[in-house]
Formats: C-alpha cells, sequence, structure tokens
C-alpha cells in the first residue's frame, strides 16, 4: 500500500510540475499518506496486548447501571477498541476520557449501535423504504438518523443490510431492501452516503456497516442463521453485487454473517474476505464479525474449539471481534506458536485505526450530548414523507379509496392504535410516547363520524372476545378500515415464520366484518409479506403501510384520505401461498418454462384421469406459476399509459451508451407517481441469465393529462455477467428489453444485438 501511494505521489508530483497547477488528487494523497504515516507511527509504540484489544469490541449490559471496574481498567491498558450499546452518555464521556489521557497510546474508542432505520424518529423498516424507489428519499432519512445518534457519541451504525431476500418467511427481511441485487445496491449506496455523510470526519457523520458478508438472506427454509448454499455465479451475480457498490460508495466497514456459505461459515472465509473483498475489490476500511460469529464457527463443526475458531478468522483478515473474546484469549498464543503472524495482526490494526482517523476521533474524540435535534420538526416531516412514499397500494376494487369525506368510518383492528408495533423492529431506541397512530391522527383530523373497536388486543390475540362489539360499530358505519398485520417481535432477527397468514384470529375477524356486507379497506403493518389467499376476497382495498414508524399515522391518513396518492412498489414478489417460496421475478427459465395456456389447475383435473404430466410445464397445480403480486407491483390513484417505447441510440460496438425513450402519460383524474422500470434479459449466454432483470428505474409525477418523456441509459458494462472464466463479461448475442409497470409486464418489448 506505501509503495502504491508513494508512486501515485510522484505521478502526481510530476503532473502538477508540467501543468504548473495543483492537482486535486496531490492533496488527497498527500492526506492518506499522512493517515498512514501516522498509524506507522502508533504501531511501532504498541505491545501486542495493545494491538489485540484494538480488535475487541465490547459492551455492557443494560441492566448494569454503573459501568464495571474491569472495563474502565482495560481501557486504561489500551486493550478494547470499540464499544457497541453503550447509551448512556456520561458513560460514554468517561470511557472516551479514560482512552484518551489514561491510555498507552491515546487511541479514541468507536462507539456504535444498531441505527436501522432511524434512531429517535423512527423511518419505515428497510424494506418499506426500498419500495419508495426512492434513493433520495431513503439518503435523507439516513442522514437525520445519523445527526440525532452522533448526540450520544454514536459514530458506527451497524446498517444498511445488503443481504439478498427472496424468503419472507426469513424475519430479517425486514432489514433487507429485497430480492433486486440492483434496488439493494441502489438502496445501500444511499443509505451509506446518509449516514456517513459529505465528509465522515464530521461530528454528526456515522461510519456505515455493509452486513451480512455474504449469502445470509438465502438461509435455507428462511430459518435464521441457518445455511446458504450458493453456487459460484450467483453469488458473484446476484449476492455480492451489493456489497460490491457498497464498496465503490467507501463505505467504512463490513459486517460478517452468522450464516455457512457452501460449507465454509462466513466469519471464516479467507475466499470472500481476503481474495474478494481485499485483493479484488481493494477495500481498505475493516470487518467486524457479528455477535459472537467467530465462536459460533465451533457449533458450525468448522472450528475445534475457540482457539481454532479465532484462528481461523484472524488468518482470514477479519479484524474486529464483537463481544466474544477468542482474539483476546487466543491470539497472543496463536502468535507464539506460528498459526498466525503479527504482521497480520498490525494489518487488522491498521485496517481500525485508519478509519478511527477518517472518523475524525484522533483530534475530536469527544461529542456534543444536543437534544434539541431528537424528533425535531424536518426529521418528523421526512418520517412523514418516507412513510407515505413506502406504502404499496395493491387493491382497489370499484375505487373505494380514497375515502369518501361524506361517509363514516368504523376503524377496527388490533394495530390501529399500537404505538409500540408501528415502529417495527430493530427500534431499541425509538419511543411509542412520540409515535403518531392511525387512530390518532383519524380522531385529530378527520371530520367524518368514527367508531373504534380494536376486535383484538393484539395481532397474535386468539379469543374472540372483541368481535361483537367490532361488529356492531361496523353495522353503524359506512366503510370499515381494518388495522391488522404483525406486532413488530414477529420480524426481525430470529424472528422467522413457518406461516405467513395474518396472526392470531385476525382472518376469522374479517371473515365476521365481511358479514355485515360493508366495504372493508385493509391496511396491513407487517415486516414481511402476508399470504392473503383466505382473505383477500374479503376485502375491498389492500394497503400495505409496512412498519410505517413513527409517522406512520398522518401517512396513512394522508393515503386513504386522498392528500397523497400511493407510489410505493413491492421490492420483493409477494407469494399466494408459502409453498411457492423461495419466489423471486429474476429466476431462471427452465427447460420447460410455464406455457399459461397449457397450465392445468388442480380442480380441473378430471377424476380417474389417465395418469399425464399436465402441460409438461414448471408450476404447482394448487396455485399455479404467478405469484399474488410481482415485484415492482403498486397502484395509484390515477392510471398511466406508456407510448412511443424506443431504442433511441444503440452504440453496442464499443462500450458507448444505449438509450431507451418512453412517453409517460397520466390518463387519470388526479396528480399521481409512475415508478417506471427497465428490465433486460439476455437471451442466450454461456451460463444461463434470468427471465429477467431490473436495471433501471425512474419516478415521474405528472399532473392529470399531462406527459414526460423519459431517458433510460446504460451500457454494455450494464448488462454484464459473471461468467465461467470467473470473469465479468458482455457477450454477443440478442437481448429483450422492457420498459415496464412490473416484473410481469410485458407490454413494452423492444430488441437490441450486442455485436
Amino acid at each position: 500500500m506505501k509503495n502504491y501511494l508513494a508512486l501515485a505521489c510522484i505521478f502526481c508530483y510530476l503532473l502538477s510540475s508540467c501543468t504548473n497547477e495543483p492537482s486535486p488528487k496531490n492533496t488527497f494523497i498527500s492526506e492518506v499518506d499522512t493517515i498512514e504515516s501516522k498509524i506507522d507511527s502508533i504501531l511501532l509504540k504498541m505491545t501486542l496486548e495493545e494491538k489485540i484489544g484494538q480488535t475487541a469490541q465490547r459492551g455492557k449490559s443494560s441492566r448494569v447501571k454503573e459501568l464495571p471496574v474491569e472495563l474502565k481498567d482495560a481501557v486504561k491498558r489500551g486493550e478494547i477498541g470499540s464499544f457497541l450499546n453503550i447509551m448512556d452518555k456520561d458513560d460514554a464521556k468517561e470511557l472516551q476520557r479514560i482512552a484518551m489521557e489514561e491510555s498507552p497510546n491515546k487511541i479514541p474508542l468507536i462507539f456504535a449501535r444498531d441505527v436501522i432505520h432511524g434512531f429517535k424518529t423512527i423511518f419505515p423498516i428497510p424494506l418499506g423504504q426500498a419500495a419508495s424507489f426512492d434513493p433520495n428519499l431513503v439518503q435523507k432519512g439516513a442522514r437525520i438518523s445519523a445527526i440525532e445518534a452522533s448526540t450520544y457519541g454514536i459514530r458506527w451504525t451497524f446498517a444498511p443490510m445488503l443481504d439478498i431476500s427472496r424468503d419472507p418467511r426469513w424475519g430479517r427481511i425486514a432489514e433487507s431492501a429485497g430480492e433486486d441485487p440492483y434496488l439493494t445496491s441502489i438502496m445501500g449506496e444511499a443509505y451509506i452516503k446518509g449516514f456517513q455523510g459529505d465528509d465522515l470526519s464530521s461530528s454528526t457523520s456515522l461510519a456505515a456497516c455493509a452486513k451480512h458478508f455474504v449469502g445470509y438472506g438465502a438461509a435455507e427454509g428462511g430459518r435464521d442463521y441457518n445455511t446458504a448454499n450458493i453456487n459460484e455465479f450467483s453469488l458473484h451475480n446476484s449476492y455480492l453485487k451489493p456489497f460490491k457498490k457498497a464498496v465503490k460508495t467507501n463505505v467504512a466497514t463490513l459486517m460478517t454473517g452468522f450464516n455457512e456459505v457452501n460449507g465454509i461459515p462466513a466469519s471464516g472465509n479467507e475466499y470472500l474476505l481476503k481474495e474478494v473483498l481485499r485483493d479484488q475489490w481493494n477495500f481498505d476500511g475493516f470487518v467486524v464479525s457479528d455477535w459472537n460469529s467467530i465462536i459460533e464457527m465451533v457449533p458450525h463443526g468448522f472450528a475445534e474449539d475457540e482457539a481454532g475458531a479465532a484462528e481461523k478468522a484472524a488468518n482470514a483478515m477479519l479484524d474486529m471481534e464483537m463481544t466474544s473474546t477468542s482474539y483476546q484469549d487466543n491470539m497472543k498464543d496463536l502468535i507464539e506458536v506460528g498459526k498466525f503472524s503479527e504482521d497480520k495482526l498490525d494489518e487488522m490494526v491498521r485496517n481500525i485505526l485508519r478509519i478511527k482517523f477518517r472518523l475524525g476521533l484522533f483530534d475530536n474524540p469527544y461529542f456534543k450530548p444536543e437534544s434539541d435535534v431528537l424528533y425535531a420538526k424536518d426529521h418528523l416531516d421526512a418520517a412523514k414523507e418516507a412513510a407515505e412514499k413506502s406504502m404499496v397500494l395493491l387493491k382497489n376494487e370499484n375505487q373505494i379509496l380514497p375515502l369518501d369525506t361524506k361517509k363514516s368510518l368504523a376503524i377496527i383492528g388490533p394495530l390501529a392504535d399500537a404505538p409500540h408495533d408501528q415502529l417495527g423492529t430493530w427500534t431499541f431506541d425509538g419511543e411509542k410516547t412520540h409515535t403518531v397512530t392511525p387512530l390518532k391522527s383519524f380522531k385529530e383530523n378527520h371530520k367524518n363520524p368514527i367508531l373504534y373497536s380494536e376486535g383484538l388486543s393484539y395481532s397474535r390475540d386468539k379469543s374472540n372476545k372483541g368481535f361483537n362489539d367490532a361488529v356492531k360499530i361496523a353495522q353503524n358505519s359506512d366503510v370499515i378500515v381494518f388495522f391488522g398485520g404483525e406486532e413488530a417481535i414477529l420480524s426481525g432477527e430470529a424472528h422467522s415464520r413457518a406461516n405467513l397468514n395474518l396472526p392470531g384470529e385476525q382472518e376469522q375477524l374479517i371473515y365476521e366484518l365481511h358479514k355485515t356486507g360493508k366495504p372493508i379497506v385493509l391496511v396491513l403493518m407487517a415486516g414481511r409479506p402476508i399470504t392473503l389467499g383466505n382473505i383477500i376476497d374479503k376485502v375491498d382495498a389492500i394497503l400495505f403501510a409496512w412498519h410505517p414508524g413513527t409517522m406512520g399515522g398522518p401517512a396513512i391518513l394522508d393515503i386513504l384520505t386522498g392528500k397523497t396518492s400511493p407510489s410505493g412498489r413491492l421490492p420483493i414478489t409477494w407469494p399466494k401461498e408459502v409453498g411457492q417460496i423461495p419466489i423471486h421475478y429474476n429466476h431462471k427459465n427452465t427447460g420447460r418454462p410455464t406455457i399459461p395456456e397449457e397450465f392445468v389447475q388442480m380442480d380441473s383435473i378430471p377424476i380417474g384421469a389417465w395418469q399425464s404430466s399436465l402441460g409438461n410445464t414448471s408450476h404447482y397445480l394448487d396455485v399455479g406459476y404467478l405469484p399474488q403480486y410481482p415485484f415492482g407491483y403498486g397502484l395509484t390513484y390515477s392510471n398511466f399509459k406508456y407510448s412511443d417505447v424506443k431504442i433511441l441510440s444503440n452504440e453496442t460496438k464499443e462500450n458507448g451508451p444505449i438509450i431507451v425513450n418512453a412517453k409517460i402519460t397520466n390518463t387519470g383524474n388526479v396528480k399521481a407517481t409512475e415508478v417506471v422500470q427497465l428490465y433486460f434479459r439476455d437471451m442466450v449466454g454461456s451460463i444461463t441469465r434470468p427471465v429477467k432483470e431490473l436495471m433501471r428505474f425512474k419516478k415521474v409525477e405528472l399532473e392529470p393529462g399531462t406527459s414526460k418523456i423519459i431517458d433510460f441509459v446504460f451500457t454494455k458494462d450494464d448488462i454484464s455477467f459473471y461468467g465461467l472464466d470467473k470473469k465479468w463479461i458482455t457477450e454477443p448475442g440478442k437481448f429483450k428489453l422492457w420498459v415496464a409497470q412490473h416484473a410481469l409486464d410485458n407490454t413494452h418489448e423492444l430488441e437490441f444485438i450486442i455485436e
């Protein structure tokens, strides 16, 4: 690294001598070289114990009020590099003071926290924010989260999660951006820019952490912590893509997953951590394990004991150990017996110190415990906007929405007034006292008569004691608005579900309400898609609000009453039944793809029919081959027409731009936003390619009767893939393009040739 920097400095010097003008890169390289020189100086003075200490991340139990003496003593000896979950401001100040004034080399600590989708002001869950298809909105929310969290001394967050997630049974799908590598990459970039800001050394910037490297979202059966079996081509063409983008976006840190990938636990995977991350991508930040994931390589059966686990993780260049102590307990011995080297340890410490310098902690280690930024008005306004733009309208029979202002409402359901649950998973610091619920919003802002009955006390409630009251108010109202879904605790880490129906007696309550003959608007709050087959024909409209966060109530009010037209689109394919999972739009075609005209549904098979293959295609007899709703799907209160779809420029012989043009017209009666999506397919490849891949998207807001011409621009690099020779290539041949409203929309199809 130093040799490279020296050569770069010489080149920049010669260049500036010729032009007589200073080069901006010269200054940058000088700053980097200064940091590396400072790190060299520190490393020369550090003992082996102090170096090992930098690799240690520790925490304090929330049940312990006083700072343990042993923690303070360890900081004084320079044997802790980072803390997580230190939420007492005085504790954080004291620990940093000890590090800066009493430790041998005055190396600052980094304080970390899971700031996933908000700190105090809570935004929609990440899966919901991905539904906005609005990276600027996501970046703004992350910036606000960083501003709030940094007032507690937090300078590092364990976000964004970039796991490709194709199985809604997996509880942590709520933390993801869904199933698509391109959308996940774009959203990950937005989070990183928001958390880290324009200058990582700013006191309001957080070091972002791209997690979980890699394949955690492919856990078998959607069971958390489980095995991931991913072939080499899928690994590179899908699962690694968002992380590669994160590294290009200068993400400060990465975190390994709990899972194994193809037989090797992620925390000891030399191929991923060294060959891919360091050698191929030139990542120079540091990698942290997930909670205890190093020592969990012992039950994985990959290491005999904790010493063996430490050896494998360290040799894979996993720089920092979260909470467990295998490095602290074993690394010195590993070095003494030659199973690990101090030179490698120096590189690990160098990676950690480099980020501490970039965070500006050596110059400004302390923080200002300001509180006036928490729940600031512009923060709440941004949270409301994010909630509105994340919501997806899935069904709207007879245009029951927006609600008629002249009609009375019956607000029913366990999530109509559940301030904690609407915040969603991973909201350690969100406060339900600041949450504005739908019931509160309707009561304060809706002019129509409103009656309320929860019907069920919570989402898993199996008692029907509240049914009679709910049915009674429904009978005395014009429209039923039912708020159902999942409590926050039902999604997130370790909260996988085998059955994705509405929990508890929610379906039965909807049956009873349907008997009243009154139209039902179902507002779902959940951390994942919910299978709706049992009740979809019992409701007239479905609005998926995810877990919308602090300002979910007023956002839902504005959507339901038509002040805002819904604009969210699904970032994941919505299954009809759990048996369809894993289900995703960018699948392979198989040798016998489904032919709609030949599909035979189970109930149409004659009794005693002759044994046959019933169409000889890939499908299920009972639920068919289509999802409930496709990736990219979402309704508005208007309609859009696509026309004049064409390729304007097709410079495919070189790596010039390919430009696709389309005219979008709002043919409805209200202002609304369309999410225009560009998909492509490589028709023939040296390895099989997906039936469709999202390549671009654009949001277009239009007044009624107006049009806009939009362009999509891409090059051959955007349609390349990781191939047989382990390189990224764009092969010659025929390609298809679709300018579409969702992944199953094939209306506007184009073709082009790569020569």
